[in-house]
């Protein structure tokens, strides 16, 4: 089939960060026969942004002629105001970071396109222009209506799939966000999530708070009290889950389907160390599939066309797979 054949998802990709690398792993991505093979990749962001880095890697020709064939599409965002500047942490990147995502969120919550693959952004530079963000999943909450307590992230890897219990705040508030009641509605996400991904009986492993889950007591009581609660109440519902067990032995031994990290280092630590460029960050809970890269938007070589689109590659391929089984199985 060819790239323009109407079965191929439409993905939408929003650049995150124009001062960063996500634009132009996003003109890479669009640009790779191999992406293009399995889905149209919708370039989300300003002209201005799509010009300058199709100039910075020679490929403003190959781009329009992509478009003018329907094989890439590009949704524009006015929302800089000017040229983008590599490598700037500043207001006006975080301002339309925020911009190109809810075009994008929008895109698919209205069925125009029928999944998400954002940019890196710069938590940063969200910041600076006074906007409340503490990562994509809370933006994804807000904009499709969903509250925000049943939207979690799913880190991706090679081996390990993860799903993160709290994610960005202070460990001694992560420590207070964990309920019994937010690891159970962690437990049920991962497994509708996995089913998706393909997995029909999905088996999940909690990780502990403490180290060995607290050794019955020794190293804290906080596993027996909130943790095991929810492992009882999520078997009572059919979900196959296990625990509270050691997150170190338990994630070094990987016989599970998927895993839940109490914080986000206990998380992000195990799939960072196995690369972070084969790894994807999956949003679930919500009506929309949305996912990023699990890296970040490295300004430090922004602007340079040295960064690598491997991971965005990657989770744009790994979407439309989703969407290829979710149409042939109805889940």
């Amino acid at each position: 089939m060819s790239p323009t054949d109407a079965t191929r998802p439409r993905i939408a990709i929003p650049f995150g960060d124009p001062n960063g690398i996500g634009p132009e792993i996003a003109l890479k991505a669009a640009l790779d026969a191999t992406v293009r093979d399995v889905a149209m990749p919708v370039l989300v962001g300003d002209a201005a942004v799509v010009d300058f880095y199709a100039d910075c890697l020679g490929c403003r020709r190959a781009l329009a002629g992509l478009v003018e064939a329907g094989a890439v599409a590009l949704e524009p965002v006015t929302a800089l105001d000017g040229a983008p500047v590599p490598g700037e942490v500043t207001a006006a990147a975080g301002r339309a970071t925020i911009a190109y995502a809810r075009r994008a969120i929008a895109l698919a919550r209205d069925g125009a396109v029928a999944a998400v693959v954002a940019g890196p952004h710069n938590e940063t530079a969200v910041a600076r222009a006074g906007i409340s963000f503490s990562g994509y999943p809370g933006l994804l909450a807000q904009e499709t209506g969903t509250d925000p307590e049943r939207v979690f992230l799913m880190l991706v890897g090679e081996r390990l799939r993860i799903v993160h219990v709290t994610l960005h705040m202070a460990l001694r508030a992560a420590l207070d966000a964990i309920t019994t009641a937010r690891v159970l509605d962690a437990a049920r996400a991962a497994d509708r999530a996995l089913k998706r991904l393909g997995f029909a009986a999905p088996r999940i492993a909690a990780c502990g708070i403490n180290p060995h889950a607290g050794e019955n007591g020794l190293f804290g009581d906080e596993d027996r009290i909130i943790v095991a609660p929810a492992v009882d109440a999520a078997r009572a519902e059919g979900i196959g889950l296990e625990g509270p067990f050691g997150a170190d032995v338990l994630l070094a031994e990987n016989r599970y389907d998927a895993y839940l990290a109490m914080y986000h280092d206990q998380g992000h630590i195990p799939i960072k160390l196995a690369g972070r460029a084969n790894a994807l960050a999956l949003s679930i809970g919500t009506p929309v599939l949305f996912s990023t890269v699990a890296h970040g938007s490295a300004h430090d070589i922004a602007g340079t066309g040295t960064a690598d689109a491997s991971a965005l590659k990657g989770a744009i391929v790994a979407l439309a797979g989703i969407l290829r089984r979710r149409s042939e199985t109805g889940r």
